[in-house]
């Protein structure tokens, strides 16, 4: 379950969205429900509003380094037509062109990489890749920072399922 600096990281996380989304006019981001280790958010956003399932990670290597806030993100943002859009956020500056390798229970995705966010590379995989989280327990996400640095992350799955509820019908 998440701890109370988690649970304002998952706020956070909105705002930095907001930013990352190129949203100009965020509001302040409001906790749907929490789900074990997920969070549901939504803001208004200036083409209506935008829900979040996000998490934080349980773990990250290596420990010598400061990996700064890092999410994975679910959006779902009806008015613009994105439907569970998942997306990975990291605290620092991503290699330039570098893929980011998302495996869920095994299954590997391949994200590519923009400053410090990755995107899936088809989206037409976003569905197999929140049927995925849904289905699984662990998601690990490996990266490579802009200064070389080989980094990887551990998500838990707990909660994904009622956190992707809760923002089913983001309006």
């Amino acid at each position: 379950m998440f701890q109370g600096s988690k649970i304002t990281k998952s706020i956070l996380a909105a705002g930095v969205l907001a930013a990352t989304t190129a949203v100009a006019s965020a509001q302040t981001p409001n906790r749907i429900g929490q789900f074990n280790d997920w969070s549901a958010i939504s803001y208004q956003g200036a083409n209506g509003k935008i829900c979040y399932a996000v998490s934080v990670p349980t773990s990250n290597a290596p420990a010598s380094v400061n990996h700064g806030d890092n999410f994975f993100v679910v959006t779902q943002r009806r008015g613009s037509n994105v439907s569970y859009e998942p997306q990975f956020i990291a605290g620092y500056t991503l290699k330039e062109s570098s893929k980011v390798t998302v495996n869920i229970d095994g299954k590997d995705f391949s994200f590519f990489s923009k400053a410090n966010t990755a995107w899936t590379e088809n989206a037409a995989e976003d569905p197999a890749i929140v049927a995925a989280m849904r289905a699984g327990s662990k998601m690990n996400i490996k990266a490579t920072s802009r200064r070389g640095t080989n980094t990887s992350y551990e998500y838990s799955l707990s909660g994904i399922t009622a956190a992707l509820k809760a923002i089913e019908d983001c309006k």
